[in-house]
């Protein structure tokens, strides 16, 4: 994950908890430098509302990148555990030999 690396399952739950941070855009709208701080500062996500209906999610940027970490993470994990299930992995032993032939094979 990121830098800083404080993901424990303590914020895993409090992101799980948005209901307490549901805000209307007109709230937006009169306090976005406020929200901002406040974002920056708590790490904490504020979903806002239009018409009563959730349509974003806003977060600190660090909280954002960290995301994106371990989404992209996961996703290999995901293709790993497919290309394992598929047989289309090759031993360590196969790869070294692959790229020492392939070596050989690009000398005078």
């Amino acid at each position: 994950m990121g830098s800083n690396n404080n993901f424990t399952p303590f914020n895993l739950v409090r992101l799980m908890k948005l209901s307490k941070s549901v805000r209307p855009i007109s709230y937006l709208k009169a306090h976005a430098s406020e929200i901002l701080n406040h974002l920056h500062e708590d790490k904490e996500t504020l979903i806002i509302t239009q018409n009563g209906e959730a349509k974003a999610a806003l977060l600190d940027i660090h909280e954002y990148e960290e995301m994106m970490e371990s989404m992209a993470m996961l996703k290999l994990i995901s293709q790993s555990r497919k290309s394992i299930e598929e047989k289309k992995v090759r031993t360590f032993r196969e790869v070294f030999k692959s790229v020492r032939e392939e070596l050989e094979n690009q000398l005078p």
